[in-house]
């Protein structure tokens, strides 16, 4: 598993619903239950607050704000270890574009080969970027780039020996800071049987970035901000 994720339950709308359509039918029933008239204010004011908590999580929260995943495999590691429970921001992006160095969730593309699923890596090139991996390094406009995060060098040669990728605009090149176990932009694409070729699919369209991940919250000793 190379992906991120959600922690929260409710994944299905008609959940959300039912949630809030339970905390609604208490509601009306507690003023028609026998109690005194403190303990009945007392419920009131707690499903009231019930309400307001649900509809600001599932309606303005998690849709626009702040959500938590967690990670379930080693591909981010050392950076993200397994189990690590994560909190991303998705305003983030609505003020500026995703940059290399940035961590994000996002819907995997079909050159994955995982439909429907979150995905969580690295931004290492962004659109108008040539980009590469050789000799043990990621190159970036032909600068070798520094990257004292990953586990180790990568093993291979992407894309192929003396070439590199430009990226097209509104698309970008996301990788695993695990590189040599990490299913992302250096292994997406498909085998075309009429050509007996390999057709790379390496580019994360800017539309599919659901949020930047910005803090570990869970294991307390793990607890830290992401940069």
């Amino acid at each position: 598993m190379n992906g991120a994720q959600t922690m929260l339950a409710f994944e299905n709308p008609w959940h959300i619903v039912a949630l809030v359509g339970a905390i609604i039918a208490i509601r009306v029933a507690v003023p028609r239950i026998q109690m005194s008239r403190a303990t009945r204010a007392t419920i009131l004011e707690f499903v009231d607050s019930g309400l307001v908590a649900a509809l600001l999580v599932f309606c303005l929260l998690r849709p626009f704000v702040i959500q938590a995943f967690f990670i379930p495999s080693g591909s981010m590691e050392p950076t993200l270890q397994e189990g690590d429970r994560i909190l991303v921001t998705k305003f983030t992006y609505f003020f500026r574009d995703p940059v290399p160095g940035d961590i994000v969730v996002f819907n995997a593309p079909p050159a994955a080969s995982i439909d429907d699923k979150d995905f969580i890596k690295r931004v290492v090139g962004a659109p108008g970027d040539e980009l590469c991996v050789r000799d043990g390094a990621l190159y970036r406009d032909e600068e070798r780039i520094e990257e004292d995060y990953i586990a180790e060098e990568p093993r291979y040669i992407w894309p192929e020996p003396g070439q590199c990728v430009s990226i097209p605009e509104r698309q970008y090149v996301v990788m695993g800071d695990n590189r040599n176990d990490s299913n992302d932009s250096h292994k997406w694409g498909y085998w075309d049987p009429t050509t007996g070729r390999w057709n790379a699919q390496p580019y994360l369209p800017r539309e599919n970035v659901l949020g930047k991940a910005v803090l570990i919250f869970w294991p307390p000793q793990r607890m830290r901000l992401l940069h």
